[in-house]
């Protein structure tokens, strides 16, 4: 695995060597709301893996402070996705554990004249807010006296008023030139059943006012966030001080990590799945933690990508190849290598008895030895790739079969294309060819040079399997479709779907069984493979298909 080194690795260290902190403690705080996707993988590995550099702990804090959107369905995906990472965090907390605590912090602001119980509506409080060149007015309700305010939330804590009558916000200063500072809100009220909470409560901490609460409670010494919460740190440093936080965590940001032709807009992979253009978030197509482990990529190969595309203070764009290229670089040592025809044509070996069905031994891994090796059956029927046949060979660089051309079918015999059949369209339904019995593989038979080595099933006991072709979910960028919406901007070639066959060896496959097929690319055993069907995800090609 790639070695993590970055701006905020040597923060931590210069902490630890100053004596500032003891320990490095981070936290990863999704948002119930949604499953996780490749853009949250960059926070959880870097949130990991820096304080394992300094055997140090994170946390996984639910930040359910929303009830709108949460559900215990993204809970339960967001802890599997961790595992499947490869993560487990020192402890489990929900930022719900904290609205107890977090209410008494209010409180105590309301005490000391730092908070307020406003009536504006939400409207009327952005207009009041000014913009970033005119400063804001106060609220009419701005002077409230303390006891008015005490009264007034703790009115809002039982229930009395209506979603959006009143908010509690901070006093700050509505002339800052920071608008993040202009009285922000710190509760609003929300009639909603919370997935943990019930109906205890009805008043809900905004983030910026809840999250740097959690953060000290947990004694987090390293708030790590993307570069948009920068003009956030101020007021995220405010609430710490002004709440007379025990424990005083800092915050720190990183640059976003964009792909080409990805979606990494949570909203947007939600319009999809409602939208029905997907089949739900594990889609192998969606850049959704659960469907790139759909469509068969490896945590190994996510965390080397991400730790790959290094960190900085400023947001970032890669191409999805290098992705691919830590996959094939992941399993290239790792799978077996067994014979599948994706769009396969027979073809009929006239010379070879009937009825008779030989085994041959293949290597699992040519690469690896150590892999061992299996039997593959051989008979006077196979299939082959229709795109490993063409009746007249065009040129010297044809390396496969043509009529009147010998080549080698892999790990077998040589054979000499000799006819075809062909259907009333004219496509080609059977090829016919005769082998050389003295051509056996490891005969040491070396008197004639073949004109290509392909691939083969043997027909008898080929198990007739689904391939599913997949290609980004974008199209390229262009000039004629970049002002397109992003559902106009959809590949409508995004999923093909072939039927052919695989050796039968893989009859016992499992899904997420990890295979490279032979000249054919990497693919993944999918969840809805049967005995009677198997189903397999394209991972990707053998080699990138990025041009320089």
């Amino acid at each position: 695995m790639a070695e993590i080194n970055n701006f905020i690795k040597t923060i931590m260290q210069q902490d630890l060597e100053s004596g500032k902190v003891d320990e490095i403690v981070t936290r990863f705080p999704p948002e119930p709301n949604a499953y996780l996707h490749i853009g949250h993988a960059r926070a959880i590995i870097t949130n990991f893996e820096l304080a394992k550099a300094f055997n140090g702990r994170t946390n996984l804090r639910f930040d359910d402070t929303n009830p709108a959107k949460e559900d215990t369905e993204f809970v339960e995906g967001i802890m599997y996705d961790l595992a499947w990472l490869g993560y487990k965090p020192q402890n489990v907390f929900y930022g719900s554990d904290y609205f107890e605590a977090t209410y008494e912090k209010a409180v105590l602001l309301i005490k000391k004249g730092l908070a307020y119980v406003d009536d504006l509506s939400q409207e009327e409080m952005s207009k009041y807010r000014g913009t970033l060149t005119e400063p804001g007015k106060n609220s009419p309700y701005r002077d409230r006296s303390v006891e008015e305010n005490l009264k007034l939330f703790e009115e809002m804590r039982e229930g009395k008023y209506k979603e959006g009558e009143k908010t509690l916000r901070a006093k700050i200063d509505m002339a800052h030139p920071n608008i993040n500072m202009r009285d922000p809100a710190m509760y609003r009220i929300l009639h909603i059943k919370h997935h943990r909470q019930g109906n205890k409560w009805c008043i809900y901490p905004m983030y910026d006012f809840a999250h740097p609460l959690q953060d000290s409670f947990e004694g987090i010494t390293h708030s790590l966030c993307s570069l948009e919460y920068d003009n956030h740190r101020i007021l995220y440093d405010w609430f710490v001080e002004k709440c007379e936080m025990e424990h005083v965590p800092h915050q720190y940001e990183f640059g976003r990590l964009n792909i080409n032709n990805t979606i990494m807009s949570k909203r947007y992979l939600r319009a999809l799945v409602d939208a029905k253009k997907v089949s739900g978030y594990d889609d192998p197509r969606m850049p959704t933690l659960c469907g790139l482990r759909r469509r068969g990529f490896t945590p190994d190969s996510i965390r080397n990508f991400i730790l790959g595309t290094g960190l900085s203070r400023v947001n970032s764009t890669v191409d999805s190849f290098q992705l691919e290229e830590e996959l094939r670089n992941d399993l290239k040592y790792k799978t077996l290598r067994p014979n599948a025809v994706i769009n396969p044509v027979k073809v009929i070996i006239d010379n070879y008895p009937e009825g008779v069905v030989e085994y041959l031994d293949c290597p699992n891994n040519q690469e690896v030895p150590e892999m061992g090796e299996r039997k593959i059956a051989f008979s006077r029927e196979v299939y082959i790739e229709r795109e490993d046949f063409i009746e007249v060979k065009p040129n010297k660089k044809w390396k496969r079969l043509a009529l009147n051309v010998e080549v080698r079918l892999m790990h077998a015999y040589f054979i000499t294309a000799t006819s075809v059949e062909k259907d009333s369209n004219g496509e080609i339904t059977c090829i016919h060819a005769t082998y050389d019995p003295a051509t056996r593989s490891g005969s040491g038979f070396d008197e004639r040079k073949p004109n290509g080595n392909i691939h083969f099933v043997e027909a008898t006991t080929a198990i007739p399997a689904v391939f599913r072709l997949l290609e980004p979910l974008m199209l390229d960028e262009t000039e004629e479709n970049k002002d397109l919406d992003f559902m106009e901007r959809l590949n409508p070639d995004s999923l093909q779907i072939r039927n052919g066959f695989v050796e039968e060896s893989l009859k016992d496959t499992k899904p997420l069984d990890h295979y490279q097929f032979i000249r054919n690319g990497y693919y993944v055993t999918d969840k809805d493979s049967t005995k009677d069907k198997l189903v397999f995800n394209r991972t990707c090609g053998l080699k990138s298909s990025f041009k320089l």
